[in-house]
């Protein structure tokens, strides 16, 4: 059998619609195989969703409240990124970047344009992931749970793996933060907060009306970690969620930055949103021959975007391999 002919009588099942199952679909669909895709959400995105929220005036908001941004400094991963760049799915994001130090109330070590390209998907980050699951030779499926158990070594895998927990507060201004000079910028000295991106600042977004302002904070691990251990692990109610919201935003005011009181504030909790080591070794992807399962991901590369598409392309290059077609990746 032609290695053509091989990849058009193949049926892969891609179970995550999150940055690395998208793009591992896409990469076997281009080969010519079938690619059937699950996801238990409603929709592409993974821990590259966007959140939509509705206020009561009808005002839509949205908010990347899971990665705000990524960088590339692999050959391979920037040969695709720039691919999604020429299709207007990704852009640059020329944001200026800044550390806060909540002890002295300043912003310090400035970083501009110049240093590593900063990318976004337009109009979401979600964007790339839903492009990707709606390409021509994958069928995307949202809704569904997949059974792990099925899948021994996989549902193994992911109970084994250390997490580091982060809540995310989505806020909204009516007005910019007068003195916040930066697109986004990491804490010092906070018990609280780890890293905050001003969402309308990127490219591709939209605000109405447009002197809006939405941000987005995320945790520290350490303070995710605490309301985990209190609540426990399941998912946290409304009141439990409105709680971490007064906690992080009060932190927020305590800067000293001249808050205002926010139109809109909802918390989410991301309770695996970084993984703390990466199991894929020099592959880049956990690979079994004898069930042709490939597992990729961040936790299997570097927890990052960028770690999370080369494990996608690594574990597309295995699966395409063992269907003896030419991979190309």
């Amino acid at each position: 059998m032609s290695s053509a002919a091989a990849a058009a009588a193949a049926n892969v099942a891609v179970i995550g619609g999150g940055i690395s199952g998208a793009v591992c679909a896409s990469l076997l669909a281009a080969r010519g195989v079938a690619v059937t895709l699950f996801d238990s959400g409603r929709g592409a995105g993974g821990r590259m969703a966007q959140r939509r929220e509705v206020m009561e005036d009808g005002t839509e908001l949205r908010f990347d409240h899971g990665a705000p941004y990524f960088t590339v400094t692999n050959d391979e991963v920037a040969r695709v990124v720039s691919g999604w760049e020429a299709r207007g799915i990704v852009a640059e994001w020329k944001a200026m970047f800044a550390c806060f130090d909540r002890a002295t109330g300043k912003f310090t070590d400035f970083e501009k344009e110049g240093s590593a390209k900063k990318y976004v998907g337009v109009p979401g980050m979600n964007s790339i992931c839903k492009s990707l699951c709606s390409e021509d030779g994958v069928v995307a499926k949202f809704g569904v749970t997949v059974d792990l158990s099925l899948f021994p070594r996989l549902s193994v895998m992911v109970q084994d793996i250390p997490v580091r927990p982060c809540f995310a507060l989505m806020v909204a201004f009516s007005e910019p933060l007068a003195m916040v000079p930066v697109n986004g910028f990491s804490f010092n000295n906070s018990n609280y907060l780890s890293r905050a991106y001003c969402d309308t600042s990127k490219p591709g977004r939209s605000c109405v009306p447009p002197n809006r302002q939405s941000w987005v904070l995320h945790s520290t691990t350490e303070y995710a970690s605490k309301v985990i251990d209190t609540i426990g692990p399941r998912k946290p109610s409304a009141d439990a969620l409105a709680k971490v919201a007064e906690e992080l935003f009060r932190e927020f005011q305590a800067t000293g930055l001249n808050i205002p009181q926010p139109i809109f504030m909802k918390a989410h909790r991301w309770g695996s949103a970084f993984p703390a080591i990466a199991v894929g070794g020099d592959d880049k992807c956990v690979w079994d021959k004898s069930t042709k399962l490939a597992i990729c991901g961040d936790f299997c590369a570097s927890p990052s975007v960028e770690g999370a598409v080369l494990s996608a392309m690594r574990g597309a290059s295995k699966i395409l391999g063992c269907l003896n077609c030419p991979s190309g990746l």
